[in-house]
């Protein structure tokens, strides 16, 4: 192919996902632009320690610490051959062109054909003091151990369920922290009638088995289908309130809590870009269609990794690399069918494990649903879970009968996090007050800018991007 019939191809995202894209593409003779918010590669699984720290891979990466060296080598390979942009913010999609932030400056960038390799967040149920200084997700815990060597505090509770609270509150008790508490809303039955599907992928389960019992060993205190009532304290944590598998309330002392249930796909861009979504009940939310090749039903747009459904660092790369060959057959360039059916292969095993793993910590509805009326659930507009459900009230069911509607009412999902916090436990609480299904509630639309940006002279830009 000429390099004038090249295609201009756009990855956002340099993570395990885009990076594995960006190869296969690069093999085959294209100059992918790589876009990526963070200031280095690696997504949050896999990233790098700021410039000037000097900490092992072991140390950082653990059990990874292998792929985290095999990922950077990779993207490493990459330079001069992509045009690479770290910290830069895709904070709007038109028709085929993306809206870019860097440095407080704003550029626009043409494409022909996009990957989405957007990553995901973790997933919260707001609790009562859950705004407190010292309360963060599971994900932001992790990411401060890993970005800058500091805990979020001395003595921390974790909360939520999934592999990733036993995973974290393993790297904090290691890193010399003193785990007050591990608390799993998932029971042990949960974990056991999984098993089987878990051995889909041994290592992975192997992994997981050795931190739970790493901690048990340690005389970390783990408490299993347990519920947490609220974390305590006036300017910062002091206690965590919670009720065990009998029903009885207790309370742990601790100066820091770090929750998670799950992680939860960003799509922002993907609604922005325009790309149809779907109900999944395996995940509780609206997902972008995306077919098993990393397609979606746009022609052009293609999606890989958690920033399409939750699979963890291992099938994103995977489905990076389906995504990059998918996109190259669709210009006619000619692939390599058996590297495409050995990813086939393994991303089908990858999805028994993974639908074993959402069983094993499945997502505890009526802990959503049941958020107390008082509880802050928008941190960013302060609204409460009582005003959200005030809008279910006979009176006015009828102009609130979805989450958008709702939105228009309480400003719900109006702040800074564009709903990407409040909404998915939001969308529990109304469908409950509400009496109906959830998909019957909706999602809340992508709007732009997807984050924050500062508001300059040259704002036009900005207006200009919103009205195309």
């Amino acid at each position: 192919m000429r390099d004038s019939d090249k295609p201009r191809v756009a990855i956002v995202g340099a993570g395990p996902a885009g990076t594995r894209a960006a190869e296969v593409l690069v093999a085959a003779g294209l100059h992918p632009v790589v876009i990526d918010e963070a200031a280095a590669n690696g997504g949050r699984i896999y990233q790098r320690q700021p410039a000037g720290f000097s900490r092992t891979p072991e140390t950082l990466y653990g059990f990874e610490a292998k792929k985290a060296r095999a990922m950077h080598g990779a993207f490493d390979a990459l330079s001069g051959r992509i045009d690479y942009r770290p910290g830069t913010l895709v904070w709007n999609i038109g028709q085929g062109q993306l809206d870019l932030m860097r440095d407080g400056d704003y550029d626009r960038l043409a494409y022909d054909r996009l990957i989405l390799a957007t990553g995901a967040m973790d997933r919260v149920i707001p609790l009562p003091g859950w705004t407190l200084p010292g309360v963060t997700t599971l994900g932001g815990a992790q990411v401060a151990l890993k970005a800058q060597g500091v805990g979020i505090g001395r003595r921390v509770a974790f909360v939520g369920t999934g592999p990733l609270l036993f995973l974290v509150a393993y790297q904090y008790a290691k890193a010399g922290a003193n785990v007050a508490l591990v608390l799993d809303t998932a029971t042990f039955g949960d974990k056991a009638s999984a098993t089987p599907g878990l051995l889909n992928a041994p290592k992975t389960f192997a992994k997981g088995v050795y931190y739970y019992g790493w901690l048990r060993s340690h005389s970390v205190r783990v408490v299993e289908g347990a519920a947490p009532c609220a974390i305590s304290g006036e300017r910062g944590v002091t206690a965590l309130v919670w009720r065990d598998a009998k029903g009885v309330e207790q309370e742990t002392a601790c100066d820091a809590v770090a929750v998670g249930w799950g992680l939860k796909p960003e799509t922002q861009l993907a609604d922005l870009a325009g790309v149809p979504f779907a109900y999944s009940e395996r995940q509780r939310g609206w997902l972008p269609q995306v077919d098993a090749t990393g397609r979606t039903p746009l022609e052009g747009v293609y999606m890989a990794g958690d920033g399409v459904r939750i699979g963890g660092a291992d099938v994103a790369e995977l489905a990076g690399a389906r995504a990059g060959w998918s996109l190259l057959e669709d210009i006619g360039v000619a692939v390599n069918r058996t590297a495409i059916a050995r990813i086939d292969r393994a991303l089908a095993r990858e999805d028994r494990f993974r639908r074993a793993v959402e069983k094993a910590g499945p997502f505890p509805v009526d802990l959503a649903a049941g958020v107390a009326d008082e509880t802050v659930l928008c941190r960013c507009e302060r609204i409460t879970a009582g005003e959200l459900r005030a809008t279910a009230r006979e009176e006015v069911r009828l102009a609130a009968p979805e989450v958008n509607r709702a939105k228009a009412f309480t400003r719900v999902g109006m702040g800074r996090c564009q709903g990407r916090v409040c909404g998915p436990a939001g969308a529990e609480v109304l469908a409950a007050a509400l009496g109906c299904a959830l998909p019957e509630v909706g999602r809340l639309r992508g709007q732009s800018p997807v984050k924050p940006i500062p508001i300059r002279a040259d704002a036009d830009v900005v207006l200009k991007a919103k009205a195309s």
